[in-house]
């Protein structure tokens, strides 16, 4: 095995990359990247009938707009591509014969509707029908012919697969630098299929074939293909190669911890499940980019579940996870989903913004509903209501009434503010504010007191009114810094639309 790092990231283009999958790619990607090796991209598109459209392009827009672009695949060519397995058949056929010749697989011809019958017979006496050593050689296969009847099989085209002739009495030893050692006895192993009659290999064979053809060196995958690693094991020793590392990821879980997590948990729970968007037939999944997400904020998320740096930290950029990510710290048992701690993260990130980009993103955001503001008026608004927020869309729910008077006044505020006196007050105030210089808050707010005071009024009496009058709610900035942005017309003019609407 090559001493350099080369990773892989497989999926399979049948829909939309589940964050357990983004998950995947983005350890492989930090393993790679912390070993100065290489992250590669192969599509596994050998199961044609479950092939979508519009998925791979899925995968490559959602690694590269979470910043873990791969180094080599399907639209960056190195020299050990093709990158889909679609286009590696021949390769395939021609180590599935290998195999035979070496007497470690063989053709089978049994149809479906003889291995149909076998499962109802089996399942009639309340045992499993497993194709394995112990009923092999009374089947239809190679193993149970004569070169002479195979050979006509073959040349009369008859329908068939090539199985894997799993060895007997073995005690198959797997490294996991997750798990530890994996042992598991080969007489629990059924001969699996490795060449479809379809002609297309099945992903056993065509995984094993091609991570030996790529020099791939580490293999990093879910849990889910635990099960497969004996046999993948036994595959390398057939062909006679070193088999790579492996590490298999712990389980992504529902946020109740019960079972895998999956998009009908992110519909029922309100959070998405994919990185981006996807639409399929009259169904639309949410996706963390157009949610308004930071990419930063959806990795650190995924590189806790299922890690921990061995300390209290949680927020990594993603240069600190390159440095510090270790798979020794990578846990065995299932990662419970928190979609809290997603908006936690994206709360950090938000707060850590620069102004200029939030001012930027917050125009556009406007400009696309056709809201228009001068930039200078957000730049002010902007350190008034950011922390907020924690999604560009929460500064327009925290600062709309900057852009645009009220035309309704929550009830809520209405019951808290507005009493009999109310109306009469905020008519004295008027000619006060009318004269004011308007040069600060603090003087504006000294005029203010100082006349609540000359009158005998309490201060909340005239501030609760005039909040609600200015902006329609209980919410918001110091009401004096809402005046000073506002401007003294704009004050006045929804200070006496205020008053129609109560008198």
């Amino acid at each position: 095995m090559s001493h350099t790092v080369r990773v892989r990231f497989a999926p399979s283009p049948t829909g939309p990359l589940h964050i357990g999958g983004v998950r995947t790619a983005l350890f492989n990607y930090l393993f790679a990247k912390q070993n100065k090796g290489s992250f590669i991209l192969r599509i596994e598109d050998t199961d044609q009938s479950r092939y979508v459209a519009g998925a791979e392009d899925y995968i490559e827009t959602a690694l590269n707009w979470l910043n873990i672009p791969y180094d080599e695949g399907p639209n960056k060519p190195g020299q050990y591509g093709p990158y889909r397995q679609s286009e590696r058949r021949d390769l395939y056929f021609q180590h599935a014969e290998q195999l035979i010749a070496k007497g470690s697989a063989y053709y089978a011809f049994d149809t479906p509707e003889d291995l149909s019958e076998l499962r109802r017979s089996s399942e009639a006496k309340g045992e499993t029908f497993t194709y394995n050593a112990l009923n092999r050689g009374s089947l239809r296969n190679s193993l149970s012919m004569s070169e002479a009847q195979t050979k006509a099989l073959l040349g009369q085209g008859a329908p068939h697969v090539i199985r894997f002739k799993t060895p007997t009495g073995r005690r198959v030893v797997c490294q996991d630098l997750v798990r530890g050692e994996v042992v598991v006895d080969s007489s629990v192993l059924d001969d699996k299929i490795l060449f479809k009659s379809d002609g297309m290999p099945t992903y056993h064979l065509a995984n094993v074939v091609d991570d030996h053809l790529m020099a791939i060196s580490h293999v990093i995958r879910g849990e889910e293909w635990l099960p497969s690693l004996a046999l993948h094991i036994l595959l390398y020793e057939a062909f006679d190669w070193t088999a790579p590392a492996f590490a298999h990821l712990p389980l992504i879980l529902k946020p109740t911890g019960k079972g895998k997590l999956s998009k009908r948990d992110g519909a029922l729970g309100g959070f998405p499940v994919f990185p981006l968007e996807w639409t399929q037939g009259d169904e639309v999944f949410d996706g963390y980019r157009e949610q308004g997400y930071f990419p930063e904020a959806v990795l650190n998320l995924l590189a806790l579940l299922g890690w921990n740096s061995g300390d209290e930290q949680e927020v990594f950029s993603l240069e600190a996870l390159t440095q510090r990510f270790d798979l020794s710290r990578v846990q065995k048992s299932g990662a419970k989903f928190d979609p809290q701690k997603a908006l936690w993260f994206q709360n950090h990130y938000f707060q850590s913004q620069s102004s200029e980009f939030l001012v930027d993103e917050f125009s556009q955001w406007l400009t696309n509903q056709n809201i228009a503001a001068p930039v200078s008026q957000i730049e002010s608004v902007i350190p008034l209501i950011k922390e907020r927020a924690s999604f560009i869309k929460d500064l327009w729910a925290a600062a709309d009434f900057f852009f645009q008077p009220p035309t309704q006044y929550d009830e809520a505020g209405i019951k808290r503010a507005v009493k009999e006196n109310t109306c009469s007050l905020i008519t004295d105030l008027t000619p006060v504010l009318n004269e004011h210089p308007w040069d600060s808050e603090q003087t504006l707010s000294e005029a203010v007191k100082d006349w609540c005071a000359d009158h005998g009024v309490g201060v909340g009496q005239v501030m609760m009114p005039l909040r609600l009058f200015l902006v329609g709610a209980m919410k918001g900035p110091d009401v004096f810094q809402i005046m000073m942005l506002l401007g003294k017309q704009e004050v006045l003019a929804r200070l006496r639309n205020g008053l129609e609407a109560f008198q």
